[in-house]
């Protein structure tokens, strides 16, 4: 019997055009500065704190019923990704966007969207996790989201209003902005416990 290859050949897949315009980008960008904006904290849940030498960034978050057509866009995307790439089991989307700002300086250091197997009293498991870049890259510097698991550790630009998916188990980080303001939207997407 010849072993079959996964659909899959990792856990990190990356849209190969824009979802967004930039146009579009904006609408996001200034329904995000309409949200209550918060410092990000580090360990989510009741349990977080700000910890200024793990995570600088700004978020705030986008109601489901302000842009019901930018998350069925994303919700379709996510449906394609995960068919044609990852291929976990039951994943819907589970929590409104994070809409997160990091100034010069802000950066987010080493971590994973959950615990693999869970947290306590955690329902849905977040299995895959999504990063959307809002800002023009002309307009930044730095702020490089990385994977310690690509052996290169070499950084993933994208262009503005595209996409990157992956499973929320890797670890990762956002590497310090040097100069502008980097804008992204943040999404995860989970169901039932990975087995």
């Amino acid at each position: 019997m010849i072993p079959r290859m996964p659909r899959w050949q990792s856990y990190v897949a990356t849209t190969t055009e824009p979802i967004f315009t930039p146009q579009q980008c904006q609408m996001i960008v200034n329904e995000g500065h309409q949200q209550q904006p918060e410092k990000a904290l580090v360990g989510g849940g009741e349990g977080g704190k700000h910890d200024t030498k793990k995570r600088v960034t700004t978020i705030s978050w986008i109601p489901f019923a302000k842009m019901p057509e930018m998350y069925k866009q994303i919700e379709n995307q996510l449906s394609i990704v995960n068919l044609n790439h990852f291929g976990f089991d039951g994943v819907t989307l589970t929590e409104p966007a994070q809409f997160t700002e990091y100034p010069k300086g802000g950066f987010y250091d080493w971590h994973m969207d959950l615990n693999a197997f869970g947290q306590e009293g955690q329902n849905p498991i977040r299995k895959i996790s999504m990063t959307l870049l809002l800002s023009d890259p002309k307009d930044f510097t730095g702020g490089d989201l990385m994977f310690s698991e690509m052996a290169d550790n070499k950084p993933l630009p994208l262009k503005q209003g595209q996409a990157i998916f992956f499973a929320s188990f890797l670890r990762h980080k956002v590497a310090p902005v040097k100069k502008g303001i980097r804008r992204s939207m943040v999404m995860w997407f989970g169901g039932p416990p990975l087995k």
